[in-house]
């Protein structure tokens, strides 16, 4: 007796629980879709932009300069690539991702 008593206490939560969730036809009817746009970050974008231009440009300004100035070749062409990384994935990286939702 008590485990036919349990049995349906459970039902009847478990039917209640499926009806309190299912929306009615009123509040179906009130949902509309809307387009929806949000701004990604691109800091990753930027970082990564930041450090393959510093090694682009170091590893070029080392081949370029010649004589006892590598040093200084290579310092100055890891700072203009890194800038110049920087701006590049800046510019790409900012998009604004739009979708529908149902409100």
């Amino acid at each position: 007796m008590r485990n036919k008593l349990l049995a349906t206490a459970a039902l009847v939560c478990s039917a209640l629980a499926v009806a309190t969730a299912v929306p009615t036809a009123a509040q179906a009817q009130h949902r509309h879709k809307v387009w929806v746009c949000n701004n990604e970050s691109s800091r990753g974008a930027r970082n990564t932009g930041t450090v393959v231009g510093a090694v682009t440009g170091g590893l070029l300004g080392n081949a370029l300069s010649h004589g006892g100035g590598k040093t200084g070749g290579t310092i100055i062409g890891a700072g203009v690539g890194a800038v110049a990384g920087h701006q590049i994935a800046k510019h790409n990286g900012d998009r604004r991702r739009c979708h529908y939702e149902y409100r």
